[in-house]
């Protein structure tokens, strides 16, 4: 299977959103759209689900044109779709209904979900309730918005999905439901699934997604292979961490700050002499050395240095 997104074009009125975008997906995993608010990111996966008529460009599923109706396809969209005063089975059965899902097997598929999701309490409510009289079923509204996400991504789970869209998935969730929600991705991707992601959580992006794009102004300024790109900086931090103090060896190497916070310090580096000589000199003068490290540029700098400064205008 693959997914291809070719020259993808949307405008309002004389405002160009997404100006010629071209992905391909050639095998599994993650693929990441990432941008500042109002880039484009979410118009490209409204128009890749059909669910805004595109100005140019296509859509490919395996060779030929996708088919929302015909490709069983999972949306988690960052604003919430599920319906406030209604209760939450019956709203999950009427998703799965939508996706052609028989009752018993969408009842099978909700009850797994909720378990690996932990609402079973908002899902079941008799289940979880110690008193004899039944509990009236739970609506959307009486749950927490972290509880909504996760009735939200069972919607899009339930047909057990080729293609998965994942716009903000993180977004709001505390500590604990980010690392569950990080697991079931997982998950996900060790099925084979192809998996399409909107984030502004750059660490969860390179935790996860083996190509991105960035996009800036509906143009995509940045795309390829991650590792690839980092690569393609070449290693110019070098974070350091001692014991003591080490400002004198800093000044005789001339290190250029990039950063100082309590924990480390972060410099920007012309060539690898200059690091391995700063090093022997920490050694030797027996500073206590607790990290050494030089790095490629992070998502965060990369992002940064692509769009920040249009952020800054």
């Amino acid at each position: 299977m693959s997914l291809q997104i070719n020259n993808l074009y949307k405008k309002y009125g004389d405002k160009v959103v997404v100006n010629d975008l071209s992905v391909e997906m050639k095998e599994p995993g993650v693929f990441a759209l990432l941008g500042t608010n109002g880039a484009g990111k979410t118009t490209t996966i409204r128009m890749i689900l059909d669910i805004l008529a595109k100005d140019g460009g296509n859509v490919l599923w395996n060779g030929k044109l996708l088919d929302v109706n015909k490709v069983n396809i999972g949306y988690l969209a960052e604003e919430r779709g599920i319906y406030p005063k209604s209760c939450i089975m019956d709203q999950l059965l009427y998703f799965a209904a939508l996706k052609g899902i028989r009752s018993a097997d969408a009842k099978a598929s909700i009850k797994k979900l909720a378990e690996r999701l932990e609402v079973e309490e908002y899902v079941y409510p008799s289940a979880a309730s110690s008193k004899k009289r039944r509990e009236k079923p739970k609506l959307a509204e009486q749950l927490s918005k972290g509880n909504q996400q996760k009735i939200q991504l069972m919607a899009a789970l339930i047909s057990d999905p080729e293609l998965l869209v994942l716009d903000e998935p993180l977004s709001g969730l505390d500590p604990i439901n980010t690392e569950l929600f990080k697991n079931v991705i997982r998950e996900e991707i060790a099925k084979g699934k192809y998996i399409i992601m909107s984030s502004h959580s750059m660490p969860t992006v390179e935790e996860f997604c083996k190509d991105i794009i960035i996009m800036d102004k509906g143009k995509a300024v940045v795309s390829g292979n991650l590792n690839e790109i980092k690569k393609h900086y070449g290693r110019e931090n070098l974070y350091v961490k001692c014991d003591k103090n080490i400002d004198d060896i800093i000044e005789k190497f001339n290190m250029t700050f990039v950063k100082n916070t309590p924990d480390e310090m972060q410099f920007s580096v012309r060539n690898e002499q200059q690091v391995s000589d700063f090093l022997k000199a920490l050694v030797s003068s027996d500073r206590g050395v607790v990290r050494f490290e030089l790095c490629e540029p992070s998502l965060h700098e990369i992002f940064l240095k692509k769009v920040g400064k249009n952020i800054e205008n």
